[in-house]
């Protein structure tokens, strides 16, 4: 990497230009890019790709052409009770799924264009070393606390019963599948001993309650830290949200130890048949995957550049289930080493955490067979249409939806007839008129200059967004000079200028061959492998991937260059084959989770026009939501309308968890008069949709708008 200007110390740290342009954060020499590692106990789903995965690649691969120095890490979660009991189900070891898995999801992942740098395994002895040492060196500080505790244990089968080994009634809504750690069906989470008659789900016994001794880390201990460490981010409102929810609620000690043989053991005497709680030691596994790669480029202090150097930016992509790890717990666990002074790892400085993406509008769920699973996608489309389709529904702020109808949508309008028909157009125009040639520009007329504008402008307007990770924007922005540059094809009419000037039309061409090239490059860190089909027919050297980003704005496309073999980049869609994956993913369900029978309830008396108009409907932001104690049914909610911010009582905690709604967009009745609920003020009403059987959704806005709105 070519550098020119000063290098200073201090705050600013670094600050210079690379032959790329400026770098994206001057104080930063270098970025440690991570994606929540995926669960080794089911094949990669598309609302994972939407959560996390997609947008750091794309992410990554943008730095990458911006000539910055970074690196992606990933790797599989293969500890936890899940894995345990799948495989008790099946018969089989533990390790045996996770093998299963961790090879498919690392297949799948590369099948879609996931460039990671390292994809590793928290079963590989490099991070049960990790974690390990982490663990001692809290014990080393005395920063562990021992404490006893209640738990129920298997008489039978000799052990101690892990949450998921529980089921019995739930003591709030009376559900007898009831977990030991919650409620799946009221959403309550519970102590395994809260539960009614509970029984092991191995031998199905009823277990008895014994004392057991583990490990917990202090995070209340590191509350004002974190505080400060907040304060001084500018996350996400959807992240500074939910973790402003657990920061007021006050934070707690966690057990660190567990009873389990299928993890990391616990490297002290006397608890050889206890492991390390996989909340503790899963997000170690970016450093110890990190380490790997370290010891596969020959290099051991490889990976202490990027976590123990300050001139590292460490950006951790995940989905909103996992905001709290990677927010607070996380940077707690740093935090306490470094307090330790034998060396200092790097905090999060962006956690870039997105909604949950639902399919066909319903969540995904394994056990009820509803979603689509990776592996199974790319067997019948193309990655890159996969790829196009989630950047565009990426739930950045709120839940978003997969609908197979839009994605048929997506390919066909936008990648085969806007992009993929520009490109084929321009090339087999060049092929069939100048013998495979790229024609001489003459001199530029005010169309020619308006596209070259429209090519010189897109690399920073693309870039920007990138950079604020409003990918949506920034892949919306990128096709937009797909579709200026058909436009400037059709109105510079080649077609007839080849006979009546020849000149005007060699131009066109020329700038055509240039747009091409252009958008090969901004669409590569989302459409890798057609991006690499443009730059082979443009038949240019290296790849689209390692070019220069802001030479995307340039006309380096050399007059009299032989282009290569023209092919069709994208192939549409027909609607027998949508219709065909239509019923193979949606038939298969069962009745719990098909749409609800709409309500048969009659339709009240008409009102007039004035009467609606009483109703003050506004957008509201939920900014905290928690229980209201000794309430089964109620929600405190806290929201933002506008500039005013007012608490609303709901009764709706059956239906939604509390951090499930921090940061959501709902419609609220803002005009109605206050009223008193469990001695609580409620200020407005949410509105939501119920059916019959008591099915209930809160109505929220389907785009981002500002809270205030007016609804109408």
């Amino acid at each position: 990497m070519k550098r020119s200007g000063n290098i200073k110390t201090g705050p600013e740290r670094i600050s210079y230009k690379i032959n790329n342009g400026e770098k994206l954060h001057s104080k930063f020499s270098r970025t440690l890019v991570t994606a929540a590692l995926p669960y080794a106990n089911g094949p990669i789903h598309l609302g994972h790709l939407a959560g996390a995965y997609l947008p750091a690649d794309i992410y990554v691969r943008y730095l990458r052409l911006k000539g910055e120095d970074v690196i992606f890490i990933c790797g599989s979660d293969e500890h936890g009770v899940p894995i345990t009991i799948t495989a008790d189900k099946e018969g089989v070891t533990p390790q045996q799924i996770v093998d299963r898995y961790h090879s498919m999801n690392k297949d799948s992942f590369t099948q879609f264009g996931m460039s990671f740098d390292n994809y590793s395994r928290t079963t590989l002895p490099i991070h049960h070393q990790t974690g390990q040492e982490f663990f001692l060196e809290f014990y080393r500080q005395k920063l562990l606390v021992e404490k006893s505790e209640k738990q129920l244990y298997c008489e039978k089968d000799r052990m101690f019963l892990a949450d998921r080994y529980v089921e019995g009634t739930c003591p709030v809504c009376g559900n007898t599948e009831a977990r030991g750690d919650q409620c799946e069906k009221c959403g309550t989470w519970l102590e395994q001993t809260q539960l009614i008659d509970p029984k092991c789900k191995i031998c199905g016994t009823t277990p008895v309650v014994r004392e057991t001794k583990h490990w917990y880390f202090p995070l209340g201990k590191f509350q004002k830290q974190l505080e400060e460490y907040v304060d001084s981010k500018k996350w996400k409102e959807n992240v500074r949200s939910y973790v402003d929810s657990w920061l007021k609620q006050g934070l707690e000690d966690r057990a660190v130890t567990r009873d389990l043989h299928w993890g990391i053991p616990v490297p002290l005497q006397g608890y050889e048949n206890k492991v390390l709680y996989v909340w503790f030691e899963a997000v170690l596994g970016y450093i110890s995957s990190t380490k790997e790669l370290s010891q596969k480029k020959g290099d051991p202090n490889f990976w202490k550049k990027y976590w123990q150097n300050d001139e590292t930016r460490y950006i951790a992509f995940i989905g909103k289930d996992n905001i709290v790890f990677h927010t607070l717990i996380f940077p707690a666990m740093l935090m306490a080493w470094n307090e330790g002074g034998k060396s200092r790892y790097v905090l999060p400085d962006a956690v870039p955490a997105n909604e949950f993406l639902n399919f066909e509008g319903k969540k995904f769920s394994k056990s009820r067979s509803w979603g689509i699973d990776l592996k199974d996608f790319i067997e019948v489309f193309p990655a890159d249409a996969l790829r196009y389709a989630l950047a565009l529904n990426l739930p950045e702020s709120r839940d978003s939806d997969f609908y197979w109808k839009d994605f048929q949508a997506r390919v066909n309008n936008e990648l085969a007839d806007t992009l993929g028909n520009f490109v084929n157009r321009t090339l087999q125009f060049i092929q069939r008129y100048y013998d495979g040639k790229i024609p001489e520009r003459g001199k530029l007329s005010e169309l020619d200059k308006w596209a070259a504008g429209e090519m010189k402008e897109a690399p920073d307007k693309v870039g920007k967004l990138f950079e604020a990770f409003k990918f949506r924007d920034g892949v919306v922005e990128a096709m937009s000079l797909a579709r200026a540059a058909n436009k400037y094809f059709n109105d510079s009419e080649p077609w007839k200028s080849r006979n009546d000037n020849p000149v005007q039309c060699a131009t066109t061409l020329n700038i055509c061959a240039q747009l091409a090239r252009s958008l090969a490059i901004l669409l590569s860190p989302v459409i890798p492998f057609a991006a690499e089909e443009i730059w082979k027919m443009l038949a240019l050297d290296g790849l689209a991937s390692t070019a220069a980003w802001n030479s995307a704005a340039e006309m380096s496309v050399e007059a009299g260059k032989q282009i290569g073999h023209v092919k069709i980049l994208f192939t549409k869609i027909e609607d027998t084959t949508i219709e065909e994956q239509i019923n193979k993913t949606t038939n298969t369900i069962g009745p719990e989770v098909k749409a609800a029978v709409p309500s048969t309830a009659p339709i009240k008396a008409q009102i007039t026009i004035d009467d609606f108009r009483k109703v003050d409907l506004r957008v509201a932001r939920i900014l905290n939501c928690e229980k209201v104690p000794k309430s089964e049914k109620l929600l405190r909610i806290e929201v933002r309308i506008g500039e005013e911010k007012r608490q609303i009582i709901a009764g709706i905690s059956k239906h939604y968890k509390p951090e499930d709604l921090v940061g959501k967009n709902v419609i609220v009745v803002a005009n109605l008069a206050s009223a008193k609920l469990m001695g609580l003020e409620s200020n407005g009403m949410l509105l939501a949709a119920s059916t019959e059987d008591g099915k209930l959704s809160i109505l929220t806005t389907a785009s981002d708008i500002d809270s205030g709105s007016i609804v109408r």
